[in-house]
């Protein structure tokens, strides 16, 4: 399939999966930030340990979603998504992916089919555990090494530092805009 020909709607998707790495040494780390887009909708999940996820519902436009958050560390992700995608029968096409990329600027993001970062370890286990890399990303850009300091910090270390006050308020500036799925 073209790239191009397939068109986002927010009414094909089932699933919404944020990607992050659980507990408190990774709470607000430019990793997490499927976790913090899924944090921003203020709804409760619930721990369901078949799924290797927390879980919860939300309605839009009249489409009950389930988002899902991973208990598994980010290499792992793709056991949790599997397990939810085959227990509720959801297509792989039916599923966004919601990750941190660091081939985009923070406050910037990309909504894609079936193409995504050069590297992403949560994706790629995502792709082997489904068997197929057509499914939805939104690519949430995290870079924001404009500094020196930052400029030189490898890829893996930054992603795994912190967000600052000023770095999550754009962020959350972000998440409000693509709730509109428009």
């Amino acid at each position: 399939m073209n790239n191009q020909e397939k068109v986002f709607d927010i009414n094909d998707i089932k699933l919404i999966v944020g990607l992050g790495n659980p507990g408190k040494d990774y709470f607000k780390t430019r990793h997490n930030a499927g976790f913090l887009f899924l944090d921003s909708w203020n709804i409760q999940f619930l721990n369901e340990t078949k799924f290797k996820s927390e879980i919860s519902t939300v309605v839009i436009d009249n489409n009950k979603l389930l988002l899902a958050k991973p208990n598994t560390y980010m290499n792992s992700s793709g056991d949790a998504v599997v397990a939810i995608a085959q227990f509720y029968k959801i297509n792989p096409s039916q599923i966004l992916i919601a990750h941190d990329d660091l081939d985009i600027k923070l406050g910037e993001y990309k909504l894609q089919f079936n193409k995504g970062p050069k590297v992403h370890n949560g994706i790629l286990s995502i792709e082997n555990k489904l068997s197929t890399t057509e499914f939805w990303r939104l690519r949430i850009g995290i870079d924001n090494r404009t500094d020196e300091l930052r400029k030189n910090i490898n890829g893996s270390d930054y992603v795994l530092g912190r967000f600052t006050e000023d770095e999550l308020n754009k962020l959350n500036e972000l998440f409000s805009k693509i709730k509109n799925f428009n």
